[in-house]
């Protein structure tokens, strides 16, 4: 009836540690999905540690899961998903058209794929259209978290713990994207490291490798580099009249209510995936090739005829596009001197000279317009 001392406790803990280090089995520990033997399981994350077994025959809950799972503080029960249940059960709760509907289904289909690469959902809007709201219900549908929508991350080493720790990230009100965060989500979506040094220590180092699905929200278009763009979702989510707003308790009761049958839906989906994947092929591979090989082996359980999802990708891919050179200061000047030469021949720093003489003096101040030939060359290759 009393506590044990520390240092029966310690000795205790130390003891427990060198059972597990050199006589315990060594197995791979993963967060809310992972993969085996050609089947993908999906942590429900309850107290009975039941997992969801999906194989390309079907999907069950189990209770013994052939591999292990680590939860961390945050990390909030998925409900025992139903059978029978629609994808379009979600509809009503997000106010989008059709090809943006389908663009978010194709994200949801994705999260529940353990390898990437992942595109980042960025969900653009004004004030008053729910997109925060939008954000936590999306979240909610794979990976729900007791703080399911975060600030921007400090530094790296911050935006890599989160990813090791949570299955999706999701960031609200964005108002800027600086290089260095726009290039780490770009790692997060395809894949890529980060190493810092282990605290107390002077050589050794803590490495942190994961792939993670991404949601940004933010009322202007912050994901304005290239790179970021080529891997992003660009969705605008609608403006919700006066008379079509709902209170939150309303809402979200009804989601909650639907949350099961959604759920299940999109594990119908997966079991197509699995079972189609081997006989997809497609007529051109687009950016994030697995996402999209993925997403169409997916469509027949969606209720979608082949082929819509990539109309869909193309459509939004060419807008990104559009959204790259409107953000860009070079590329104004850049397609007014083509409008009027038609071609143009030089160097990097001869064309420089030839845009500078296009663009005011307080546009070349800016820290975005290129100083020397090499910047120059620099936001040539990435416009491209």
């Amino acid at each position: 009836g009393k506590a044990i001392n520390s240092e029966a406790l310690s000795a205790a803990i130390n003891l427990i540690e060198a059972k597990a280090l050199f006589e315990g089995e060594t197995n791979p520990v993963h967060v809310r999905v992972a993969d085996f033997d050609g089947s993908i399981y999906l942590d429900l994350c309850n107290e009975s540690w039941q997992v969801v077994e999906i194989t390309p025959q079907g999907w069950q809950v189990i209770d013994e899961s052939p591999i292990r799972f680590r939860r961390s503080r945050g990390m909030l029960a998925l409900p025992a998903p139903e059978a029978g249940g629609c994808v379009d059960d979600l509809r009503p709760f997000l106010n989008v058209d059709d090809d943006t509907w389908r663009l978010i289904v194709a994200w949801l289909v994705a999260m529940l794929r353990p390898r990437g690469p992942y595109p980042v959902l960025a969900l653009f809007a004004e004030h008053g259209s729910g997109k925060s709201t939008a954000g936590r219900l999306l979240r909610s549908v794979v990976d729900p978290n007791a703080a399911p929508l975060r600030a921007d991350p400090h530094d790296g080493r911050d935006l890599m713990i989160a990813a090791n720790n949570s299955w999706c990230l999701a960031f609200d009100n964005l108002s800027h994207i600086p290089p260095w965060l726009s290039d780490a989500f770009c790692r997060l979506s395809t894949g890529g490291g980060f190493a810092t040094r282990e605290l107390y220590t002077d050589q050794d180092e803590v490495i942190f490798d994961s792939q993670r699905p991404v949601l940004l929200t933010s009322i202007e278009e912050v994901a304005a580099r290239s790179d970021l763009l080529d891997r992003c979702l660009v969705v605008w989510v609608a403006a919700i009249p006066d008379d079509e707003r709902r209170s939150e308790d309303e809402m979200y009761a009804a989601f909650e209510k639907a949350r099961p049958r959604i759920l299940g839906a999109l594990l119908d989906a997966v079991v197509t995936a699995l079972r189609e994947l081997p006989e997809i092929r497609l007529p051109g591979l687009p950016r994030m090739a697995d996402f999209a090989i993925w997403v169409t082996a997916a469509e027949t359980a969606l209720g979608w005829e082949r082929g819509t999802f990539l109309a869909a990708y193309q459509g939004n891919r060419e807008s990104a596009n559009e959204v790259a050179l409107e953000a860009s200061s070079v590329a104004r000047p850049l397609l007014e001197l083509l409008d009027e030469d038609k071609a143009w021949s030089g160097t990097a720093s001869e064309l420089l000279t030839a845009l500078e003489g296009r663009v005011t003096e307080q546009v070349k101040r800016q820290k975005i317009w290129p100083k020397n030939a090499r910047s120059m060359s620099g936001h040539l290759k990435r416009l491209a």
